[in-house]
């Protein structure tokens, strides 16, 4: 009898354990992109000071160890793009010139959905759309365009691509 208690207590400690840890990884992928979906939106707003201020977010998010609650495979898959994530989002939060910060903000997205893609922990639907004026993709949390490269100019310039569903709890 103590054994089986034992054992029913360890199998519940283990499914506890387990499910900290996926919370804690969904939550560290929530962040991120929570805080690249700020810069999109303040890009498609036409407003260079806050596409900034929520880029210096993403970078202190990309800089905290994000990849410490991830399984090996996935902290590989990460670290493959940490550099180029950080480096992206650190050039966006140096500067209001929308230019520039665009420029960086299509490297920035075809890397983050390259994670996103792999990781497979989003917890809410993310949509790719691609702009075909300027040749390049972003992430979305609605169907909606609205485009990030070209701001008010063509908010509605653009289409989804693919589309990431939620991961399984």
């Amino acid at each position: 009898m103590l054994k089986r208690t034992c054992l029913i207590l360890a199998f519940i400690y283990s499914a506890f354990v387990a499910h900290a840890q996926k919370s804690a990884t969904a939550n560290t992928v929530n962040k991120i992109t929570n805080a690249y979906l700020a810069v999109k939106n303040s890009l498609a707003a036409d407003d260079g000071t806050a596409a900034a201020r929520n880029a210096k977010e993403l970078f202190n998010t990309l800089s905290a160890d994000p990849g410490k609650a991830l399984k090996p495979g996935q902290q590989k898959l990460l670290n493959g793009y940490l550099d180029k994530l950080k480096y992206d989002s650190r050039h966006i939060s140096e500067v209001t010139m929308l230019d520039h910060q665009r420029e960086h903000f299509a490297s920035l997205s075809k890397n983050l959905y390259e994670v996103l893609k792999g990781l497979k922990m989003n917890t809410a639907t993310i949509y790719e759309q691609y702009c075909p004026m300027k040749k390049a993709y972003w992430l979305s949390e609605t169907e909606a365009v609205k485009n990030p490269y070209y701001g008010k100019k063509m908010p509605e310039c653009g289409r989804v691509t693919a589309t990431l569903t939620p991961a399984t709890k």
